[in-house]
């Protein structure tokens, strides 16, 4: 994937990078921590999750055609490779939220019971939790630190500190 409407493709699919990673991060953590939003959630868990995983490899790609058309220099090095290193904590935050998804599916609150229970017992369902809150962290921590050195690579040197005046003032 090269262009897409005569823009780099990179450009525009690292948007949905950065929204779906988030947000499938965050509702892993919420799922695994509460079995209430788990089956709330149901399949659309593992679905955000999918969609997330699967945008990385597209947008990286889609990155690598863009790295062989830029000015390569010190920044474009460094975000190319924290972008490389993305694809292993999505992939986990998808298979965290198939096993949220799968724990949780079908079961029923007991009356008085706040939140429902996982099919499994406490042990998984704290493992599950941790695992989920570490991988969702490292997950968003990485997509904020590709985001940030993908703005340095593609702003440095790319606008005045001070405000220039319009043509014709």
């Amino acid at each position: 994937m090269s262009l897409i409407n005569g823009l780099p493709a990179h450009v525009l699919l690292v948007h949905v990078v950065v929204v779906l990673v988030p947000l499938a991060a965050v509702a892993l953590a919420l799922a695994a921590l509460w079995p209430r939003v788990a089956r709330r959630l149901g399949p659309l868990l593992p679905l955000l999750a999918l969609v997330a995983l699967v945008s990385v490899p597209l947008t990286t790609e889609a990155g690598d055609w863009l790295e062989h058309h830029v000015e390569r220099n010190a920044l474009v090095h460094q975000h190319t490779e924290l972008g490389d290193g993305l694809l292993p904590w999505v992939l986990g935050l998808f298979v965290l939220a198939v096993a949220v998804w799968w724990a949780g599916r079908g079961t029923q609150a007991e009356p008085g019971q706040d939140g429902g229970s996982f099919r499994f017992g406490m042990p998984v369902r704290v493992v599950l939790g941790l695992l989920s809150l570490v991988v969702a962290v490292g997950a968003v921590v990485d997509v904020y630190r590709i985001g940030d050195s993908g703005a340095k690579a593609a702003w440095h040197d790319g606008f005045s500190a001070s405000a220039t005046q319009p043509k014709g003032e």
